[in-house]
Order: C-alpha cells, then structure tokens, then sequence
C-alpha cells in the first residue's frame, strides 16, 4: 500500500509541485499586503516553474498576463504590451537569415572549409570543427550550430575509428555518405534527454541527425598491440565531441543576435534604463570577441589534455606523414567539399546579405566616429536600431527570387521553413521577462531589493561580481539560460543602484555566465544532441564542463576588469541609472 502510495506521488510529482507552490507562497500577499509583496509572489512563482519546468517555459512566462491585472499591479492592456518589443523584430530578422543559411547548405561550406584549411591532425582537426561551430554560432542558434556541424564530424569520426593504423582496405564506407537527403528534416529524430536526478523534472527536447548504427562508437575487434590505439581514438571521439556542443555557447555569446542572454539582456537595458545607449553590436563584439577567442583555445587544449594526452608537440610542426587515420579523413573532408559543387547563387546571395547585416550593424552607431544613424534628421538618429537592420534583410529572404527566369518563382525561404526554425518559446519566454521586470518597477519591489541589497557596499566590487556570476553559473547549469537570465536581471539591476555601481559592471559579466552551462547533456540542448551520438557520458561532460566554467568565468572577470572598464566606462556611476540616496559602496 504504502509502495504504491510513493509511486502515485511520484508519477504526479509535477501536478503536486504546480498545485502546492501557489499555496506554500500565499502568505506572503496575504500577510504583508502590499504591492511590493503581491509583485514578489509573481516572481517567486515564476522563478519556481522556470527552474523546475514543470509547466512549459513559455506558459510560466503567460503569468503576468493573469496575476498582475489580478493583483492590481498592472493593467492588462499594459502588461500585453511588453509581449513584443524590439528584440522581437531582431530575432525575426536573424532567424530569417539562419533559415536561408541552412536552406541552401552555406553552413556546410564554411565548416568544411575551415577544417580543410587547419589539417586532420587530431589535434588541430577538433580545432577546426569547434572554430566552425563557433562561428556558426555566433549569427544562428546554438543548437542550429550544432546540428549544422554535428553530421560532418560524425562521418569523420566514423572514417577515423574503422580506418587501420597498418592496413587500409581502399573502399569507401557507404555510411560515412552525407547527402543532402541525409540531413533533411525527414529523416530528423526527437531526442528527449531526461534529467539523471531524482525529481526528474527537467526534459530537454533536440533534434539530432540520424547515424548509421545505433551504437556510434562500436569499431571492429583491434588487432594485436593496437589496444591503445583504439583507446586513443575514442578518446578523441569523446574530446571532439564534448568540443562541438561547448564551442556553439563559446561562440554565441560573441554578438548580441548570437544567443537568448544577451538579447534578452540588451532588451532588458533598453526598458529600464531608456537613456543608456551604450550596448550595441560593435562595442558588444569588440568586448566578447577577445573572450570567445581565449575561451575557445583554452577549451582546446583543455579537451586536448583531458581526452587525448599531454603532448603538445604538434603546436611546433603541422607538417609530416599522414597516418592511414588522418589519410581517411582527409579522403571523407575533401570529398564532402567536392560533393558541394561550385557556390551556387543562391548560397552567393545569402553571404552578401550577411555580410551586409553585419557592417550595418558594426557601422550604425560605433561611438568612435559618427556613424549612418548619425544621417537622419536631428531628433531621430535612435529611431533605426539593429533589429530594423535585420529585419529589412530578413524581409528581402521572401522576395528574392531563388531561381532565374527559366524557373517558376520561388522565394529565397517559404513561411514554412522560417516558422520550423523561428524561436517561438524563447520569444514569449523574453516577453515575460519584460511584463516581469515591468511589475516589479511599477510595484516598487525593485526599490525594496534596492534598499535591501544597500549594505553589500561593504563589499568589494570585484568580490560581489564574482559571487554573482558564480551563482548564475550554478543555477544554469540546471534551468534554461533564457529564463536564468529573466530572473536574474531585475534583482541584480537593483543591487548595482544600491551600491552605486555601474549596473553594466554586474549585468554584463553575469549575463555571459549564464551561457555557460557546460555540466550536463539536459543543462542546454547542444549538449543533449552531442549526447545522444553515443560517443561521451554523463561523466567525461561532468570533467569537461567543470574546467570550462572556471575558463569561462575567469576569461568575462578578466575582460570586464580591463579592456571592458574603458569600453563602457564601468569605473564611474553613470547619469543614466538612478542614484538612491542612501548608498554604501567601494569604489571599483
């Protein structure tokens, strides 16, 4: 009886969590009774659906749209207005751009062009993958990267672990095959990876490409005194691997398009401090840029010595004989390259319309020279803004046509194929981020953390920032980046006022922390979709992430204390952030 009591409350532990968590808060509107109170009963709310996923992500985020008008916080005609703002229209714009990125194979080329240019060299192989994956990364959604580069490392991967260090058979292997038909979302598999815990709450849910076998890293029985060598091969499968899903996080937090954080972020800045223009695609790429780049090389080497081995040698000299291992994949890059023909117009106009996305954002407003927002009339330099950039480019991708004459027209991307890769989830999730952070000021809870947080003055700046990007680090790990940014933001925006420091000196380092969930395949769905090739477990991503955090936390602390300080001006308070009257600070 009691046996089958525990697994009734186990099969409806979600149910139990929805129904008991409103009640457990209750008293906190019904004894204090004030709108400060109600605001925060919203936001304890939300934080514990968001953490736990209990309901979908985007729903948890529908909340405001009911308790605030409920609570006579905020009107719903107003609260309905946060649902969309600008950092919508950029989104649209840089999806449309993915989409059509993805449509017609430009991802490929640019993958398997950097790794023809690096070598196949173990060592500097998984150093082009993850350079390409980066890049990727860095104008498409992390797990679009993934799934980009993922197939070509996997026929690699395949083609290095069947080939023989002694005897080479002189066949090619029919699998290791990546047509376009191979990739198409036909043929696609739902992956859920659940959470290895004991509440199992949390579901993951990726797409991931179908391989060959159903055990990815089964190879043929070694022959004698080749033990080693076959460990060492899986062992660069797994470094390899593990390097694809942490360098799509590497990468997108080099520009703002680049991952949900730091939209949300720079959405976030522009609602509650209107008057701050700081934050823009240039100064962004020039701050997180030199991170990405030591991030990605640590991350490399730090795979590098973890998987395969502490000779470094191959840093000195790339060139020598080719062992029959890097023979094959060598044969199955250049054959994948070749197979793509020359670049067809389609991927022609594609590039141009990226590279145009890209100097009309670096070029609108750089702060060192005027740039062409600076050519509108006197008043209305602001009105353009990076999301009208990719917006008008991403309206272009329905209109162009993607044939010539001979063909029936056809446009560059369909509604259909957009709507696949559109976000729709991050984008309500962001929208009520903004109603939240919208509550909480028009409530006035904002100004109670303020005044609550005032006494971590005594603190030095330095020692709070690294508390709070060590705190944002952790919980990322087991929630979404997006809803572990929406909940952060408004409370540490106050705690900044508070001990009067400059609110970009705390935001922007804990806004990047909270890309680096690197612990488990369910921490983000790049990991999942490595994951679910097979080729690492729960534990080599465990060791691996727990280095790459401490890289990645010391690389932001490191950039936000030197060339981030006169990029942004941390080091004074700035005109556009309310000052508090009673403040405790040190001076940063």
């Amino acid at each position: 009886m009691l046996k089958n009591i525990q697994r009734v409350l186990w099969n409806f532990r979600s149910f139990l969590l929805i129904f008991l968590t409103p009640l457990l808060l209750l008293p906190v509107p019904l004894v204090i009774g004030t709108k400060e109170a109600d605001c925060a009963y919203v936001m304890l709310l939300m934080a514990v659906y968001w953490v736990t996923e209990v309901i979908p992500l985007s729903m948890t985020a529908m909340l405001p749209a009911v308790l605030f008008p409920l609570f006579g916080i905020m009107k719903s005609s107003d609260v309905a207005k946060w649902y969309f703002k600008d950092f919508h229209f950029l989104l649209v714009g840089v999806i449309c751009l993915a989409t059509s990125i993805e449509n017609w194979g430009l991802h490929r080329r640019i993958a398997l062009r950097l790794v023809t240019l690096v070598g196949v060299n173990p060592a500097w192989l998984m150093l082009g993958f993850m350079s390409g994956c980066a890049l990727l990364s860095m104008w498409v959604q992390n797990t679009s990267a993934v799934t980009m580069v993922m197939p070509i490392v996997e026929a690699v991967l395949q083609q290095i672990l069947k080939a023989k260090e002694y005897q080479c058979s002189g066949k090619d292997n029919p699998n290791l095959q990546l047509d376009e038909t191979d990739i198409s979302h036909e043929n696609e598999k739902q992956i859920m990876s659940k959470e290895m815990q004991p509440h199992g709450l949390k579901e993951t849910f990726v797409q991931i490409q179908p391989v060959s076998q159903s055990n990815t890293t089964e190879v043929p029985v070694p022959a004698q005194g080749a033990t080693n060598s076959r460990k060492q091969d899986l062992m660069m499968c797994k470094a390899m691997s593990i390097g694809i899903a942490y360098s799509s996080n590497i990468g997108g937090i080099t520009t703002l398009p680049g991952t949900s954080p730091n939209l949300i972020f720079s959405e976030y800045l522009n609602q509650v401090y209107p008057d701050c223009n700081c934050i823009n695609f240039g100064n962004w790429l020039l701050l997180c840029l030199p991170i990405s780049i030591i991030m990605l090389f640590l991350t490399w080497i730090w795979l590098y010595w973890l998987f395969i081995g502490s000779d470094f040698s191959f840093l000195r000299c790339r060139k020598g004989e080719h062992s029959e291992k890097e023979k094959s994949a060598k044969k199955v890059i250049e054959e994948e390259y070749s197979s793509l023909g020359p670049m067809r117009s389609q991927e022609i106009v594609t590039g141009v319309a990226f590279v145009i996305m890209v100097v009309l954002w670096l070029t609108r407003d750089p702060g060192f020279f005027p740039g062409w927002a600076s050519l509108f009339p006197e008043g209305q330099s602001g009105y353009f803004t990076d999301a009208n950039v990719a917006l008008m480019l991403g309206l272009l991708f329905f209109i162009i046509p993607a044939y010539g004459p001979s063909k029936k027209y056809e446009a560059m991307i369909t509604w259909s194929e957009f709507q696949a890769s559109m976000p729709w989830k991050v984008a309500l999730l962001v929208g009520g981020g903004f109603a939240l952070a919208e509550g909480t000021k028009e409530s006035g809870l904002s100004l109670w953390v303020a005044e609550l947080l005032t006494p971590l003055g005594d603190l030095p700046v330095f020692a709070v920032i690294t508390i709070a990007c060590v705190i944002v680090t952790m919980l990322t790990e087991v929630t979404s980046n997006a809803a572990t940014t929406t909940i952060f933001l408004p409370i540490l925006s106050p705690l900044a006022e508070a001990i009067h420091v400059n609110p970009l000196y705390i935001l922007i380092p804990t806004t990047l922390c909270t890309s680096f969930s690197f612990l488990l395949p369910v921490s983000n769905p790049p990991n999942a979709v490595v994951y679910a090739y097979g080729h690492i477990t729960i534990m080599d991503m465990v060791k691996a992430g727990l280095g790459v955090n401490v890289i990645g936390l010391l690389c932001v602390l490191l950039a936000v204390g030197t060339w981030g300080v006169p990029l942004f001006s941390l080091d004074s308070y700035p005109d556009w952030a309310p000052t508090i009257p009673s403040f405790n600070s040190t001076i940063p």
